[in-house]
């Protein structure tokens, strides 16, 4: 295997990490919000952390390196449309996430603290994390999706 394929396939596969792990862990913790309960709610906040620390993070800086040297070593000049539209979202979802990350790990420690001290309830700071870590979820993972389709079909804009 030549060089380029060994970075495009870590690319794919970090691409997936990141977009994975964001799909799962925000599916875990919305439907462990639902339950009400302090316990899973604390179990998942604190694992949630752990995978954007262990998973995405990695992938979020591996990704617009990988990329832009995919790209100039395919020949594609940065400023070609595709390219430039792909960033733009990439920094979208990224501007979305740094509060998530933020959000979350409040959240965490939010949901251990009312864990640890056999509280029946999270306080109402919590639900309003969760309200803003969903809604900054949306916008992210659209954008995503939407870097996905450009790297496939690269169509001409």
């Amino acid at each position: 295997m030549n060089l380029y394929l060994a970075i495009k396939t870590l690319h794919i596969i970090s691409s997936m990490l990141l977009v994975g792990t964001g799909f799962g862990t925000a599916f875990y913790l919305y439907f462990a919000n639902r339950t009400r309960c302090v316990p899973a709610i604390a179990t998942v906040s604190q694992l949630v952390v752990r995978a954007d620390l262990w998973f995405t993070t990695p992938a979020v800086i591996f990704q617009p390196l990988s990329g832009l040297w995919l790209a100039h070593a395919a020949g594609w000049s940065w400023s070609t449309p595709w390219i430039v539209a792909a960033i733009g979202l990439y920094l979208v979802a990224g501007a979305c996430w740094l509060p998530v990350v933020w959000l979350q790990l409040g959240m965490a420690r939010m949901a251990a603290t009312a864990n640890a001290s056999g509280m029946a309830a999270l306080p109402p700071q919590y639900w309003r994390y969760a309200m803003h870590w969903e809604w900054l979820g949306y916008p992210a993972f659209a954008a995503m999706l939407a870097v996905y389709y450009l790297m496939v079909f690269k169509p001409a804009l």
